[in-house]
């Protein structure tokens, strides 16, 4: 696997995704192999790495995605009593994406 799962495989259409909310900018969909029982990922379209290299240009595609989490985070809250919202950086960033991970319930395994 390369260092960009989203960009290579999943925006490609190489993997297909089960999607939950799709706009111009942004793509949620059910994880392709999640560790919770309840777990969506959030990615912009476009490719930035992390959180922490985000730059001012790219403040609409925050805002954008920011409100995806937001409104997956408030159904996903109300139809289960709780959620979290969760990113990586560096080592524990294993796809160099900047992604969104929505989950609820306790890890699988």
């Amino acid at each position: 696997m390369t260092q960009d799962f989203y960009c290579d495989e999943v925006l490609s259409g190489k993997t297909q995704v089960e999607k939950v909310k799709e706009t111009e900018k942004v793509l949620a969909y059910y994880h392709t192999r999640p560790f919770y029982p309840i777990h969506i990922v959030a990615i912009p379209k476009k490719h930035i790495s992390s959180l922490i290299t985000l730059d001012e240009r790219d403040n609409e595609l925050l805002l954008e995605l920011m409100s995806v989490v937001k409104e997956i985070a408030g159904k996903v809250t109300d139809e289960h009593g709780a959620c979290r919202v969760i990113t990586n950086l560096g080592d524990y960033q294993d796809s160099k994406h900047l992604h969104w991970h929505i989950v609820s319930g306790k890890p699988k395994g």
